[in-house]
């Protein structure tokens, strides 16, 4: 019997597939690194054994062997080169999870190339008839841009830049520790170059070594005919100014429409309410309405109920690209006169008698005076 289960310590079954066995070490070895455990010593101990199982189960020929005779030994008292972690080391298993670390890629400088910068936003506020006929606006903001002293360098004209002495020029900062379970590297970025890999030996003295300084820039934005609110423009190359001579960012204009006292807006569609009078409604009638191109005739078809909507095609906003118009929407609202003469009086209670309705004809102080005179 063995003297171990390497299925169990890895948590799979005999019938396990290679493909199953890496998978659940890499599961087990990540969890019980010793760098990321709490209890090192527990950790370094489970470590091993999770890779002292893997190394078996991994090799077709030893795991065959393992099933056959366990982990005691094969015949004539091998031990298979169990009790270790193989010709690879711990560092190996190491690099498998976090990269090498001791050479190569990781020795080179971080130093990147040029690198572009940032984005800028600007919000701007428009009012409905600016976003219907389009209009030009001056904005002013600050943004930081690259210093014309040194030209993004950092350096004051004249100036060396020189490899960072503390690392080397590589921009990172290596520890290597010894353990009982091998070398750790680990790396963090020079505190000296901030992972640049060089030093400014006398900084620009307009921008102090960052090759950038803000400044208050004002600029003429055009917007176009038919704009919606939150509708942006991009203005190529406004935007932050690049590191180690990469392209400036862009700036993007944000456009916030204020509320119009009159008109309503949904899509390429207006909307405005018009009162009317009993006659025109009634009788219909021809009408300037307003609109944000200007005055309009509307049509008042007979009978005209208060809250119905007219339309007038094509007389809405425009589209940014292309003709495309869409429609006013105009709704009208009958108002009753407040206050009559009495030739209006006269006419309007003919006209309720002759259509059957029934008119009150006293006023409101002899109805009162009825209701208290005795019986």
């Amino acid at each position: 019997m063995p003297t171990k289960d390497y299925y169990e310590v890895l948590g799979v079954a005999r019938t396990a597939s290679p493909d199953d066995i890496k998978r659940a070490y890499r599961q087990l070895a990540r969890t019980h690194h010793p760098d990321v455990a709490d209890d090192k010593a527990q950790a370094e101990h489970r470590f091993k054994e999770i890779n002292e199982a893997y190394e078996v189960l991994s090799d077709p020929q030893k795991r065959a062997q393992y099933d056959r005779f366990g982990a005691a030994g094969a015949p004539g008292g091998g031990d298979f080169g169990f009790g270790g972690f193989g010709p690879a080391g711990f560092g190996d298993i190491f690099d498998m999870f976090f990269g090498d670390m001791r050479g190569g890629a990781a020795q080179q400088p971080r130093r990147s190339g040029p690198q572009r910068g940032s984005d800028l936003r600007y919000d701007l506020e428009i009012t409905l008839d600016e976003a219907f006929s389009g209009t030009t606006k001056e904005i002013q903001f600050s943004h930081l841009a690259q210093c014309e002293t040194c030209k993004g360098s950092g350096a004051e004209p004249g100036s060396l830049i020189v490899a960072c002495d503390r690392c080397g020029g590589s921009g990172v900062m290596r520890t290597v520790r010894q353990t009982p379970l091998g070398q750790f590297v680990t790396q963090t970025t020079c505190t000296k170059c901030a992972g640049e890999g060089s030093v400014i030996s006398q900084p620009c003295p307009t921008c102090g070594g960052r090759g950038r300084h803000e400044i208050e820039r004002k600029l003429t934005v055009k917007v176009p005919a038919g704009v919606d609110d939150g509708s942006r423009i991009r203005i190529a190359g406004n935007g932050e100014a690049g590191i180690r001579g990469g392209a400036a960012g862009d700036l993007y204009v944000y456009l916030n429409i204020a509320p119009h006292p009159f008109f309503k807006r949904d899509g390429l569609d207006t909307y405005v309410d018009v009162p009317i009078s009993f006659p025109q409604a009634t009788l219909g009638a021809a009408i300037d309405v307003p609109s944000l191109e200007g005055p309009l005739n509307l049509a008042i078809p007979p009978g005209t109920q208060g809250g119905t909507t007219l339309r007038l095609r094509g007389h809405g906003m425009p589209t940014v690209r292309g003709s495309q118009r869409g429609d006013h929407h105009v709704t009208v609202h009958v108002v009753v006169p407040s206050k009559l003469n009495k030739r209006q009086r006269e006419l309007l209670e003919e006209y309720a008698r002759a259509g059957g309705d029934t008119i009150e004809e006293k006023s409101f102080l002899d109805r009162v005076k009825d209701a208290f005179k005795p019986d």
